[in-house]
């Protein structure tokens, strides 16, 4: 069946409540947690960012291996769906507990520890969860609709995440603010998981096949697969131009614009404009093909970024603005990627006759952690090279050239690596594009 039900298609988007969340507040709100309420040192908080992450690099292609079998076994994915959530949603809540040991080494061990069994629970749904569009639909357009249902869910969850969660931190303040927010990012969590869990519950499956029989074999069809490598490599480049923008926005708000109010409405901003613009996106893919509407959102997106080189001197409308057009890039660096990643994993089970989604996308999953990871690392190194001051006071004054770290590592940073990702377009998707055959449903 190539057209999906309404829902099918609502029920696997709220999984992205789970996606959304866990990959927008990490990235907002562990290093000023870090450096501002643990007095961590900037370099050393973005180590703790990237360390427990970089365990997913090598695990999430197990956790894909582990769904494929489990396919295969169960006929379903959906049970490691809902153990990875749950135990995310558990996790996450112990991330911003804040136990206090009493010195500044005890306290980021634990959240050492406490982000490692997130990302390593987040891999156990976000494999499965990147699988299943490979196997509820054989449709070229289909999935790219289904795509633009999940990442329009997904702008809502960042959008709700992504501005409640630090208005709660800031409301309520210290430590106490943390764990309201992990609180209630666990609830959203959980409700995420428990609809796609639900929701895909009579959703076709696709063919059962047995997974490759060895990890040698794996990796020999990984190297002969260049198309995969050209789409991972844009997607991971750009992933990590996001994760460093994101880092900054509570940075850009407390220091550059002078109102850490203006963190939430900073990332409204940004999210609101995809949930308006999607259909667009959907019908340029339908009419130029997903590979010119990917070209299209990654320019779009990184000449908003360069206007934002100037936020320091730009009225605070002007900065919205620019914010506003990146997030419509960034709706589409979102959808064109992953409504392009099944129709490459059909492609490759149909040549070799071996199941690739779960392991693909535990590859895909590793890749994206990678770049989330790398992300607030990048920008707490470019906060240390610009003299950044930590504090567990809360905010303090800031030099002159901590600012203009702020600013460039929001804005010119994140333009380059997402520019990066055109010239890698060029030999990426060929085998992509639709069958000259298939309806347009």
């Amino acid at each position: 069946m190539s057209t999906l039900g309404t829902r099918t298609r609502l029920g696997y988007s709220l999984g992205s409540f789970v996606t959304g969340a866990f990959g927008t507040v990490p990235g907002l709100l562990l290093l000023p947690y870090l450096t501002d309420t643990m007095a961590v040192p900037a370099a050393a908080a973005g180590a703790i960012v990237l360390l427990p992450k970089a365990w997913d690099v090598l695990f999430n292609p197990i956790a894909g291996r582990i769904s494929d079998a489990d396919l295969l076994r169960k006929g379903s994915r959906r049970r490691s769906v809902l153990a990875g959530g749950l135990a995310l949603a558990l996790a996450f809540a112990a991330l911003f507990a804040h136990p206090g040991f009493g010195s500044v080494a005890a306290d980021a061990a634990y959240v050492v520890l406490a982000f490692f069994l997130c990302a390593t629970a987040f891999a156990f749904f976000q494999v499965p969860f990147n699988a299943l569009p490979a196997e509820l639909t054989e449709g070229y357009h289909e999935r790219t609709r289904l795509t633009t249902w999940r990442i329009a869910v997904l702008a809502l969850a960042i959008l709700v995440s992504g501005a409640v969660a630090p208005a709660i931190a800031s409301g309520i303040g210290g430590v106490g603010g943390y764990r309201a927010m992990g609180g209630f990012v666990a609830v959203l969590i959980v409700a995420g998981t428990l609809s796609v869990y639900f929701g895909i519950r009579r959703a076709p499956v696709g063919r059962l096949r047995a997974p490759t029989p060895t990890w040698r074999a794996l990796l020999a069809t990984m190297r002969a697969w260049r198309s995969f490598r050209w789409l991972l490599a844009v997607y991971f480049v750009q992933a990590l131009g996001v994760a460093t923008l994101l880092a900054g926005v509570s940075y850009l708000a407390r220091f550059v614009l002078g109102d850490a109010d203006l963190q939430s409405l900073l990332f409204a901003g940004f999210v609101a404009p995809a949930l308006l613009v999607m259909p667009v996106w959907d019908r340029i893919g339908r009419s130029g093909g997903k590979l010119a509407g990917f070209r299209v959102a990654s320019a779009l997106f990184a000449v908003a970024l360069i206007g934002l080189v100037f936020a320091r001197a730009l009225p605070i409308a002007a900065v919205f603005g620019f914010v506003a057009i990146a997030g419509i890039g960034y709706a589409g660096i979102q959808v064109f990627p992953l409504a392009i990643l099944p129709d490459l994993i059909t492609a490759e089970e149909e040549r070799t006759g071996a199941t690739r989604a779960g392991v693909t996308a535990g590859v895909w999953t590793a890749a994206e952690t990678l770049g989330l990871a790398l992300g607030p690392g990048m920008f707490g190194l470019v906060l240390a090279a610009g003299g950044y001051v930590s504090s567990s006071e809360g905010t303090v004054t800031q030099p002159d050239s901590a600012l203009t770290a702020i600013t460039l590592g929001f804005s010119a940073l994140p333009a380059v690596l997402i520019a990066a990702g055109i010239p890698l377009l060029r030999r990426s998707v060929l085998e992509a594009e639709p069958r000259k055959a298939e309806a347009t449903a």
